[in-house]
């Protein structure tokens, strides 16, 4: 080998010791985790309460049998658009028809005899006037001595005799016409049970349930036992989603707040809406896989704007209401908070705790159950995890609303502070004091 390949070589290993002599160097100089930051920043938050449930017309109702028979004509189908008052079945009509030709039958007999009691009640006052003139010309005779005793006591009791007749009369008169009262609500009633047995839609809607076939027998329901629902009628133009909300986020829905409703039968389509009914009562039922455990929700309805024509009750949804909303508020990522216990004294002030030296030996170090002065006590406190001299220092804050990623500072926090985000396990080990070693700041928009 010549000398001057020799040398060379010789300058490469130089540099590459060096290199790597300077890199131990440096290294050494900066110990510390590694961490990640972002700068906190002023952004637009929105707190959103998501739960999920089902597609219902606000408007569902069910046709049950009023009168018990067998369906002698059906006229729709399920999934079939049907207008107020249209027809949809028909059921046998035959003993109905018969009790109300009947009770027509009574009424018309009913008012022929009163016709027959007015005629009467007639002639009663008229034989009654007649009376009563023969008594006056026998009272004249008898006052000039042209009659007997006998003849004017006739006459008054011919008198009296015709006044009975006519209040008999008119007595079964008045009894008729009450008579002929009762028989027109009979007809009434029986035209009513005949009319029950043709079913006609009560709204605009679409069939959405049949539970019945033509031939087929509709029973009543009873104090006891519900009749048989035959059809059930939806009006799709006002649709609700009926979400089931935990009780932890109920206290933040309120009526008149927005919603975002996605409908899983069409994945494609998102749909708006309002809430409209906030359940005071829970729904309690039991959690999946926990015996003896229950979880504990509200009903929430919220009405969507518009028409979905493909949409259909019972289809499976999630609503996602915006209970809260932040313009240009300092945010901070939701990975960068932690909690840790923080001692406080009797005003409520943080009790700074004095740095322990983890290489330094024989040092007593605070315990958690160690007996705090007069005044003070231990409380879980949220926070973030800022930079100071190489340092992580825990710094306490004030959250407001919860955005999907980032909470609102209230406290605590300014724009551009930068907070430790990560790794994961570096912020939920990472203890006041511990050295760090930052990487790259993160600027998210």
């Amino acid at each position: 080998m010549s000398t001057g390949k020799k040398v060379i070589i010789g300058v490469v290993a130089v540099v590459v010791l060096g290199g790597a002599a300077a890199g131990n160097t440096w290294l050494k100089r900066t110990p510390g985790k590694p961490v990640s930051l972002e700068k906190v920043l002023a952004r637009d938050l929105e707190a959103v309460v998501s739960a999920s449930g089902k597609i219902q017309a606000r408007t569902t109702v069910n046709i049950a049998a009023d009168t018990m028979g067998r369906v002698v004509e059906l006229a729709v189908d399920e999934g079939q658009k049907v207008t107020k008052g249209q027809f949809l079945m028909q059921i046998d009509p035959r003993n109905q028809r018969t009790a109300t030709n009947r009770t027509a039958a009574g009424l018309a007999a009913a008012r022929s005899q009163l016709e027959q009691l007015r005629s009467s009640v007639a002639a009663s006052r008229e034989n009654l006037a007649l009376s009563r003139e023969n008594l006056r010309r026998a009272r004249e005779l008898w006052a000039q001595q042209l009659t007997t005793r006998q003849a004017l006591d006739g006459a008054e009791s011919e008198v009296k005799v015709r006044e009975t007749q006519l209040r008999d009369a008119e007595q079964g008169l008045s009894t008729q016409d009450q008579r002929i009262q009762e028989n027109a609500a009979t007809v009434s009633s029986a035209e009513y049970e005949l009319s029950r047995t043709r079913i006609e839609s009560p709204i605009d809607g679409l069939i959405v349930r049949r539970n019945i076939e033509q031939g087929e027998t509709v029973v009543i329901g009873t104090m006891n036992n519900a009749g048989t629902v035959l059809l059930q009628i939806a009006d799709m133009s006002i649709i609700e989603a009926e979400v089931e909300v935990d009780e932890t986020d109920i206290p933040f829905v309120q009526i008149g707040q927005t919603a975002k409703v996605k409908i899983d039968a069409i994945p494609d389509k998102t749909f708006t809406g309002k809430v409209t009914e906030v359940g005071n009562s829970p729904i309690v039922q039991a959690a999946a896989g926990q015996s003896g455990q229950t979880a504990t929700n509200f009903k929430v309805t919220v009405t969507i704007d518009g028409q979905i024509p493909e949409v259909r009750p019972g289809f499976t949804c999630t609503a996602d209401v915006t209970t809260a909303t932040r313009a240009k508020s300092v945010a901070v990522p939701i990975q960068a908070m932690a909690v840790r216990e923080l001692i406080y004294d009797a005003a409520g002030k943080i009790v700074p705790q004095p740095k322990v030296d983890p290489k330094a030996k024989n040092t007593p170090r605070p315990n958690a159950t160690d007996p705090l002065p007069a005044g003070q006590t231990r409380k879980d406190t949220e926070g973030v995890f800022l930079i100071k001299d190489a340092k992580a220092t825990f710094i306490p804050v004030k959250t407001g609303i919860a955005g999907d990623k980032y909470f609102e500072v209230l406290s605590g926090l300014k724009a551009g502070d930068e907070v430790i985000t990560g790794p994961f396990n570096s912020v939920r080990d990472l203890k006041d004091g511990d050295v760090v070693k930052p990487e790259e700041p993160k600027d998210r928009t």
